[in-house]
């Protein structure tokens, strides 16, 4: 007994060490752990070079696990994220010695090389997201070794090759990602075996070959998200599409999908959301849809006729109906517009007919409302803003008629109306206008009558209410409406004065009052018009004279002033605008035409103005008489005098004939040739000092299309660029083309980083484009150390080293330059051969975008143009214009990439290596692993401006991607531009040209 309880004892004294003993070795345990984890943490740092974003990882005692890119469980790495984080290079290989890791996130960064089979160690990970980074080649065949992932993401990148099968092994996968890629091949199968799969993104795959929807997809029954937008799938939609039962969102827009809608589809009582436009679906609407389920519905852009069912009035938890842009007539069935929670209706551009159903808005709550381009008819319906979150009544291009239901002026919700081109009458409600969010009321063409608005909300920015019947005067208090861009009332019973407040809305650009019955004289202080662009007031009953502070706007370039009562002179200010339009006709204007606007494209300016006068033939009208009140004062003397010197400029005149002749008939010019001069701006010379110039001592340059001469024009000092084309017999329809389009889009463009034209000159055999003269002249020869000399006065300036502050400088010229070709000239402008030899710098090292001879129109916006032929320079197309004909901006965001690189790495688009143009190049250094502060110009490369050289060298890469889509748009390359400048901008030219 006593042994035992001896025993007992010892037991009781020795239960705590043990549990002491086990609890230091764990300690130990987890304390090597953490230490093993932090070291390889550091040492992933050091891979990256202590990469700006995490230069936070330093060895010190603050615990990994509080850092934001680690996630620990139990005080061990689990999840490391790092989206966004601006890395390259590769992923380092040991990056699996964390051996409980099991998140890894590195989206957008710019990852290189291909998969990262490393990762295959980390024996843990169920999360691999390596979506939109630069990795390419192909998915490893044994990426199934990966066999506990449940998500990955390896889309917007560019990955080649065929999906491989084995993806199909991965069974616990529940989120594949594989969109924006360069995959080719067709889709597995084999995917149908990921019975556990719940997302399937696959598109804009355009390399995958044309092929059907696998039947095998049918079986994944936990699907909830398949969108396989732009993939090539073709044929019809199956059957088996109803086989998803748990499917939420189905997006197969953009393909070549053929045939009638299944009415298994709206069987799926959990979808929410169909996307299937773009396609080429045909045939009616399923008249019987059974599902309860669907919350927004869109079969928009497609070939879809017949009438709108009216079994979609069943759908009781629909919120949006999208059927615009089909074949669709007939009526909207008056059961859609009892839906109780649709809030957005979209049916614009069909062949829609009858009167919208009265209970559209009256038990539901509507916020969007477009129902434009149709054949509608009756009134709109009264409750459309009943639920008060109305923002947007779009129901231009109809038949409508009535009056503007009342609710709407109670509607603050209000964003956007546009009712134009109707037969709407009667007034306006008055709190319409003032409703607090309203921007854009857009209500030409229709019969509304009543008088102008004395408030308008402060939020309006476009306004338009022309061919209506408004009547009364336009308010003082328009002073307060000081978000105005568009004001037009053009067309209307609009009396009184302009008022003087009208003149302090700084932001104004667009004013057509014309055609009403507006007396007085014009606002004299219009020094806030700034932004003015368009100044339309004919057709009124306004007197006085013209302002002269017209003529210092600095953006009006469309005056039109025309049947009025305006007497008086023309201001010569007039002259310093760079007008495209201007109309002064029928007024009772009087005396000498300003010298800056004699020219051709004013020929039908000055009509019907009996007392006005021009020596310049071009204009049409009586020439002036040289008699003055002052003539008749000048002595005898001074007459002798006056014709003494008439004599003497009478001979200079013959022998500088003589002497112009003589020059012709050298180059090759005949003194008998009519040469006919348009201008664009003006001038300050007249042809024969450009004709006199055409000699071989002043050509500067020459390229396909003829040679370029640099030529003094007056006593001033002035100087132009002018390029001769059209020389060649066999090349007339060519160059022609190209000189009619290059007038074309120059003489219609106005931005600082864009060649001024200021006019052309063409005769029969041959024809001169007259630029702007650029001082530093073209890029490429500063930048590149073989080219070829060119002279500017007597110094050769090929080859001079521009700094990078100056390059920059350059680079975000170009960018602005581009951005206003393509999202603010309507149609956009594309250039086509954009390369550093068409940017053009002036005294300053301004960049000028020029040579716009290949350049293209779109017809309309957002819609690819097609050209007869390829055309462009050697390094700078982009790969998809060498194999279609289609283009768009994207191929000018590749040329503009290619620049950048020339810039970051002083290298030619055509010299990357021995085999490769110089975005090939970039490319396959990248991916080799290789750092870019190796790839820089040495000549300019210092500490202070690396990060933003790298920037540049990285947005070079993205927008020479080999995927259009994958390329940004020219407005958000400006904006990462912008974002990456770390130095100020200087003129350094001058100086490293010294040195």
């Amino acid at each position: 007994m006593t042994t035992s309880l001896s025993s007992l004892s010892l037991f009781f004294f020795l239960k705590p060490i043990s549990f002491f003993l086990l609890f230091l070795c764990f300690h130990h345990v987890n304390s090597q752990l953490y230490q093993r984890e932090h070291s390889v943490l550091l040492r992933i740092n050091r891979f990256w070079k202590n990469q700006a974003p995490i230069t936070h990882w330093l060895s010190s005692n603050v615990s990994h696990c509080s850092w934001p890119e680690v996630q620990c469980t139990n005080n061990s790495v689990t999840a490391l994220f790092f989206s966004f984080y601006n890395l390259n290079g590769t992923i380092p290989s040991f990056i699996c010695d964390l051996k409980n890791l099991t998140h890894l996130d590195f989206q957008l960064n710019f990852f290189t090389g291909g998969f990262p089979t490393a990762l295959y160690s980390c024996s843990n990970l169920n999360y691999l997201d390596l979506s939109q980074n630069l990795l390419t080649g192909p998915i490893p065949d044994d990426v199934d070794r990966l066999s506990r992932l449940q998500f990955l993401s390896l889309g917007g990148n560019s990955f080649s090759g065929e999906i491989p099968v084995s993806i199909s092994r991965l069974s616990e996968l529940r989120f594949l990602h594989l969109y924006v890629n360069q995959f080719n091949g067709t889709y597995p199968s084999e995917i149908g075996n990921l019975l556990n799969l719940e997302e399937l993104l696959m598109a804009y795959n355009l390399q995958l070959e044309p092929a059907e929807l696998p039947s095998t997809f049918a079986q994944l029954s936990k699907l909830t998200y398949l969108w396989m937008a732009k993939s090539n799938v073709i044929g019809e939609i199956p059957e088996w599409i109803g086989n998803l039962t748990a499917l939420v969102k189905l997006d197969l827009s953009r393909n070549n999908l053929i045939g009638k809608i299944p009415n298994s589809l709206f069987t799926l009582k959990n979808l929410s959301i169909v996307y299937l436009f773009k396609n080429n679906l045909s045939g009616e609407i399923p008249q019987r849809i059974d599902s309860k389920g669907i919350i927004e519905y869109d079969l928009s852009e497609n070939n879809l006729t017949g009438r709108i069912p009216a079994a979609i009035g069943d759908l009781q938890n629909l919120t949006a109906l999208l059927l615009f842009t089909n074949h669709l007539y007939g009526e909207i069935p008056e059961s859609i517009g009892r839906l109780p929670l649709l809030t957005d209706v979209r049916l614009f551009d069909n062949n829609l007919n009858g009167t919208l159903p009265p209970d559209f808005g009256r038990n539901l709550i509507l916020e969007g409302f477009q129902v434009n381009s149709n054949k509608l008819t009756g009134s709109l319906p009264e409750h459309l803003c009943s639920g008060g979150k109305l923002k947007g009544l779009i129901a231009y291009e109809n038949n409508l008629s009535g009056e503007l239901p009342k609710s709407l002026g109670n509607c603050d919700s209000l964003i956007i109306v546009d009712v134009h081109e109707n037969n709407i009458s009667g007034e306006i409600p008055a709190g319409l206008w003032t409703a607090l969010n309203l921007t854009y009321a857009v209500m030409n063409n229709n019969s509304f009558t009543g008088d102008f608005p004395l408030t308008v909300s402060k939020n309006l920015a476009r306004f338009q209410i022309s061919n209506n019947k408004i009547s009364g005067e336009i308010p003082s208090e328009l002073s307060s409406f000081w978000n105005l861009t568009e004001f037009e009332a053009s067309n209307n019973l609009l009396t009184g004065n302009i008022p003087e407040e009208l003149t302090a809305l700084s932001k104004l650009y667009k004013l057509s009052l014309d055609g009403n019955q507006l007396n007085g004289e014009l606002p004299k202080k219009i020094f806030s018009w700034k932004s003015l662009q368009r100044l339309k007031l004919n057709g009124n009953r306004l007197s006085g004279e013209i302002p002269d502070k017209l003529g210092y706007l600095p953006n009006l370039n469309d005056l039109d002033l025309s049947e009025n009562q305006l007497s008086g002179s023309i201001p010569i200010s007039l002259g310093k605008l760079a007008l495209n339009f201007l109309n002064l006709s029928s007024n009772f204007l009087s005396g000498v035409i300003p010298s800056a606007l004699e020219n051709a494209i004013f020929a039908r300016s000055f009509l019907n103005n009996p007392s006005l006068c021009s020596n310049n033939a071009v204009l049409n009208l009586d020439g002036c008489s040289l008699r003055t009140q002052n003539s008749r004062k000048i002595s005898s003397q001074h007459l002798a005098l006056i014709v003494s010197l008439g004599v003497i400029v009478v001979i200079l005149f013959a022998v500088s004939a003589l002497f112009i002749i003589k020059i012709y008939r050298r180059n090759g010019y005949r003194a008998d040739v009519e040469w006919k001069l348009t201008s664009f701006q003006r001038l300050n010379f007249s042809e024969a000092n450009l004709l006199s110039g055409l000699s071989e001592n002043n050509v500067i340059g020459s390229g396909g299309s003829g040679k370029v001469y640099r030529i003094p024009v007056n006593s001033l000092g002035e100087t132009v660029a002018v390029k001769k084309i059209w020389n060649n017999r066999k090349s007339d329809h060519k160059l022609e083309k190209q000189f009619m389009a290059e007038v074309k889009i120059l003489s219609s463009i106005r931005h600082n980083n864009i060649i001024k034209l200021l006019c052309c000159v063409s005769c029969e055999t041959s024809k001169l484009l007259v630029y702007e003269y650029m001082e530093k002249q073209s890029l490429d020869k500063w930048l590149h150390k073989n080219s070829p000399p060119r002279i500017t006065g007597s110094e050769p300036i090929s080859g001079v080293a521009l700094d990078w502050p100056t390059r920059f400088q350059i680079a975000v010229g170009a960018a602005q330059g581009l951005c206003y070709m393509h999202h603010e000239c309507s149609p956009p402008v594309i250039h086509r051969d954009l390369k550093s030899s068409n940017i053009l710098l002036d005294s300053d090292f301004n960049a000028k975008i020029a040579d716009f001879g290949l350049a293209k129109l779109l017809i309309k916006q957002g819609e690819p143009a097609s050209v007869s032929a390829v055309a462009g320079s050697f390094g700078y197309i982009a790969p998809e214009y060498a194999q279609t004909p289609r283009i768009n901006e994207k191929i000018d965001v590749f040329s503009f990439g290619v620049i950048l690189l020339e810039l970051a790495t002083g290298k030619e688009a055509l010299n990357g290596d021995a085999d490769s143009s110089l975005a090939e190049w970039a490319w396959d250094y990248i991916q080799k692993g290789k750092p870019i502060a190796d790839a820089l110009d040495e000549d300019v490369k210092e500490p202070q401006y690396l990060d933003e050289m790298c920037s540049v060298f990285k947005l070079g890469l993205i927008c020479t991607s080999g995927l259009p889509t994958n390329r940004p748009n020219m407005n958000q390359a400006l904006q990462i531009l912008i974002r990456s400048r770390t130095s100020a901008p200087q003129n350094h030219g001058d100086k490293k040209q010294d040195q």
